[in-house]
């Protein structure tokens, strides 16, 4: 495994090892965060332990064509009961995220550490949220890292029925319209394949990354 050091630098993605695990260390300053994502990597760690940076094999991904919306999610959307925006609160996204109970999890990989880079990622343009209201109060949403034409998501909260859904679908339509590659999902979940994401090799999703 790969040690970094204060130098701007991450080795090639074909080094990680089975579980996804490319290197240790180094910190979560804007310029390096940046890089990793450009490169098809991304931060995963417990609060106290080191930073982990990770590029699984196989991909995650949602090719923007293959959404997948149920009947009874389609009903869900038609009564407009959800008010949709798009970077209005992303801090306000971002801690729902760390704080809501997730099941088989005990606590969160989202510290304050975390909170404090993405909010300035945010602040550049780089990081973006899509929220969820209803009545007025924020009841869903999700955050993530715009690449320009590649989305890769990084969280989820609902704390009502079909929020965090509808938080996806909303993103989803918006990066089809503006001709988007694909969504990043990083790595596998069923919630996530139930809305028609699927898993692609490393290599594949590394050159539709690098592709102009």
């Amino acid at each position: 495994m790969y040690y970094l050091s204060q130098e701007l630098f991450f080795p090639p993605v074909s080094e990680a090892d089975e579980d996804g695990i490319l290197a240790i260390g180094g910190d979560l300053n804007t310029e390096r965060l940046k890089l990793a994502y450009k490169n098809g990597i991304f931060p995963w760690f417990n609060e106290g332990e080191p930073i982990l940076w990770w590029s699984p094999d196989p991909r995650m991904v949602l090719f923007l064509d293959e959404l997948i919306v149920s009947k009874s999610m389609r009903n869900i959307l038609n009564r407009n009961q959800f008010k949709v925006t798009f970077n209005q609160n992303f801090t306000a996204v971002i801690l729902n995220c760390q704080k809501i109970k997730r099941d088989g999890q005990d606590g969160t990989w989202i510290s304050n550490e975390m909170i404090e880079a993405y909010c300035k990622l945010h602040n550049q343009g780089v990081a973006k949220s899509v929220e969820v209201w209803q009545d007025e109060v924020l009841v869903g949403g999700l955050y993530g890292i715009d690449l320009g034409d590649i989305f890769c998501g990084e969280s989820m909260f609902s704390k009502v029925s079909n929020a965090s859904k509808v938080a996806f679908i909303a993103l989803v339509n918006k990066l089809e319209k503006e001709n988007y590659k694909l969504l990043d999902c990083q790595v596998y979940n069923p919630h996530l394949e139930s809305l028609g994401c699927r898993e692609i090799d490393r290599d594949e999703f590394i050159a539709i990354l690098k592709s102009k």
